[in-house]
């Protein structure tokens, strides 16, 4: 049974009139009073576990608090670790870029992308250049289909003050599907072959 994530009642705070107890083992010890459920957790050198709250009785379990507690902070700490945290990388350019320009930083958003992390696109616009946004979204569409096949876009162009920004996320691949094996075509049968007419005898 999955143990409560609420903070749990152990040992004396356990004031139920009656509880289905069950011990270290896992198997199901009856339902009992909760002083009786103690006397029985502290046989055997361990404690008593309120796991379940919300059920009729409530569901206590005989265990090794500080251990259970000890191995439950060594998997959340396993789990911290293992968890990789998205971040929003941002790729600026002006509207007066460079071709090589433009495509260094192609590959350096294809880059972020690969590791996982999202990409915030901007354009800016210095000074007069401001006239004329549309080159700013043009830059952006080049720069969307570029890196169709490695992302997705979440926002699409849209101006911000003096910028033009769009956000784009990494492009989940999809696991393709195994082929089902064509069936074995069954040979054909042979036709009978059709009996020849005998040819009349001669007269002698």
């Amino acid at each position: 049974m999955a143990i409560s994530k609420q903070e749990l009642q152990i040992n004396e705070e356990i004031r139920d009139r009656e509880v289905l107890v069950i011990d270290a083992d896992g198997a199901k010890r009856g339902v009992m009073s909760a002083k009786d459920a103690q006397m029985l957790a502290y046989d055997q050198d361990l404690d008593l576990v309120k796991i379940a709250p919300q059920a009729t009785p409530p569901v206590c379990r005989i265990m090794d608090y500080r251990k259970y507690c000890f191995e439950q902070q060594k998997r959340e700490k396993e789990a911290r670790k293992n968890q990789r945290i998205v971040e929003i990388k941002e790729i600026r350019m002006f509207s007066a870029i460079e071709k090589h320009d433009f495509e260094r930083l192609v590959s350096q958003g294809k880059k972020f992308l690969q590791g996982g992390d999202k990409i915030k696109v901007s354009v800016r616009f210095r000074k007069r250049a401001i006239a004329h946004p549309e080159l700013g979204r043009e830059l952006l569409e080049q720069y969307r289909d570029l890196l169709a096949d490695a992302a997705v876009v979440d926002k699409p162009p849209k101006m911000e003050g003096r910028a033009y920004v769009m956000f784009m996320s990494p492009k989940q691949v999809k696991p393709e599907k195994a082929e089902k094996p064509a069936k074995a075509k069954k040979p054909a049968e042979a036709a009978p072959a059709e009996a020849k007419p005998e040819a009349p005898a001669e007269e002698a």
